[in-house]
């Protein structure tokens, strides 16, 4: 059998098993709070892998080890930053989440952010929340869906158009038809299939070079600037540049297709066991995608796209059904994350903007169909690779809602202005590091740090103002009751 049927055959297999996954799932989706929360009946071994797959994107198994053999050890900082994203998620953020967002009702996380205000401050930060959301997650899906096309290209030589095309109707399939239970559900197949090439790859690529210290004598080899921590930089620019790469893992807590499987969750007891095994996977899973990356850089030398070194290891080291196996898993990181963002826009278009709080499945499924369309025609037009472009929106979505959500779930309300003062923000001043030219600045500040760390750092303020000005109006009221 060739390599491009055995790899076909696998892929068609792995796809009808997710349809029918999506299939399987529709029985249990009976109105919104089914298709967007699975009715809050989700476990811990579900939660856990299917937030951990949904965080951990084509930007972990394509962009992360494209980024390590590409650019070199600077980037090894990204592994504790995106494991201190899942301990800061499980530890300070699932549970009283969890607790909160059932007591107020909320459904999503624009419910949450936006309940304790009223009127038209409460609207505004609804379609606030609602424009960042569709802006940065319909980035986010494009860069998935770029990813899909990059995989199918490099190992069956079909078009780009057409990958992206493929790939994307099967997502919007089982998503469409199953809803939360489907995306979860499936969510927890890709994480383990996502798991086993984490283990599988880096193993077999250190038994091809040899071992570790003929891997560190090849890399050892490198230039300078690859073997080097702060890519280049010293002193207090390599601090910035360290504090900024670390600052990353902050973002986790503004995710709202990763923590709304909180929101999901059964009971509170389900935490700890849950917390257990996100961590324990993403430990895996970044630290195996690094060392793939530096391995191919040994093995491989270069390439003209870094990002396909993934898949290029997995054609060169295994035969074509267990390569097949591998191309299915870097898909599975692709789909885990693209369906979790097309639900989560879905519900924004058909539950957050909406006047009404009617439920309708088929106005979700006709959100979901919209979202999906142009996040294909985005992905055939992105430019950006797909760790830029998975990175950029992954910041501007952790910069706007993550210091809200943090002073919100441990301190109490904050004043609605704000609030909606924070998430403008954070998201404005993501952009404008992100793209402003360097010679507006006349220092080099925004070439050194990532675009997450001046967002993060001015909407805390905001928000620990808000938070003070809600505890003041609160004491003022008391007062007033105390008086009369």
């Amino acid at each position: 059998m060739s390599e491009a049927k055995a790899i076909l055959i696998t892929l068609v297999v792995y796809k009808v098993g997710l349809i029918g996954i999506g299939w399987w799932a529709s029985r249990f989706t009976r109105d919104g709070t089914d298709f967007y929360l699975g009715g809050r009946r989700l476990g811990p071994w579900v939660a856990a892998i299917s937030s951990s797959a949904t965080s951990s994107s084509a930007w972990t198994m394509l962009g992360l080890s494209g980024v390590a053999f590409s650019k070199g050890l600077s980037f090894v900082w990204l592994v504790p930053a995106c494991l201190s994203g899942f301990v800061l998620n499980w530890f300070l953020v699932a549970r009283r989440l969890r607790t909160q967002s059932e007591a107020l009702g909320a459904v999503t996380v624009t419910d949450f952010l936006a309940s304790g205000a009223s009127g038209k401050m409460r609207r505004a930060i609804r379609v606030s929340v609602s424009f960042i959301v569709l802006v940065s997650l319909g980035i986010y899906v494009a860069s998935q869906f770029q990813g899909a096309g990059k995989t199918f290209s490099d190992t069956l030589g079909l078009s780009p158009a057409w990958a992206v095309i493929v790939g994307a109707g099967v997502v919007f399939l089982y998503t469409v038809t199953g809803g939360f239970w489907a995306v979860s559900v499936s969510d927890v197949v890709q994480g383990v299939m996502m798991a086993i090439a984490a283990i599988v790859l880096p193993t077999a690529a250190i038994m091809e070079i040899g071992g570790i210290g003929p891997l560190i004598d090849g890399l050892s080899a490198q230039p300078a600037q690859y073997l080097h921590l702060a890519a280049g930089k010293d002193g207090f620019e390599a601090a910035l540049f360290i504090i900024g790469m670390l600052a990353i893992g902050v973002g986790a807590t503004g995710q709202p297709h990763v923590i709304n499987r909180f929101m999901a969750l059964r009971s509170e007891k389900d935490v700890r066991m849950g917390a257990l095994v996100s961590i324990s996977w993403a430990v895996i899973i970044f630290a195996g995608m690094f060392t793939v990356g530096l391995c191919g850089k040994v093995l491989v030398g270069s390439l003209a796209d870094g990002e396909v070194i993934l898949i290029r290891l997995a054609r060169d080291l295994f035969p074509p059904v267990m390569a097949g196996i591998f191309v299915a898993a870097i898909l599975s990181a692709i789909m885990s994350t693209a369906d979790s963002q097309l639900l989560v826009c879905g519900s924004t278009v058909a539950h957050d903007l909406s006047e009404t709080r009617r439920d309708s499945i088929v106005r979700d499924r006709l959100a979901v169909l919209a979202i999906t369309i142009l996040a294909v025609i985005a992905a055939l037009t992105l430019a950006k690779s797909v760790f830029d472009s998975a990175l950029f929106a992954w910041s501007a979505l952790g910069a706007a809602f993550g210091p809200l959500l943090l002073v919100r779930l441990w301190r109490g309300p904050v004043a609605a202005p704000y609030a909606l003062a924070a998430i403008w923000a954070g998201f404005g001043t993501t952009l404008f590091w992100y793209f402003t030219p360097f010679w507006i600045f006349e220092t080099r500040l925004r070439g050194v740090t990532s675009e997450i760390l001046p967002g993060l750092l001015v909407a805390f303020v905001i928000v620990l103002l808000g938070r003070r000005a809600a505890v003041r109006a609160a004491a003022h009221v008391a007062g007033d009751t105390g008086t009369a």
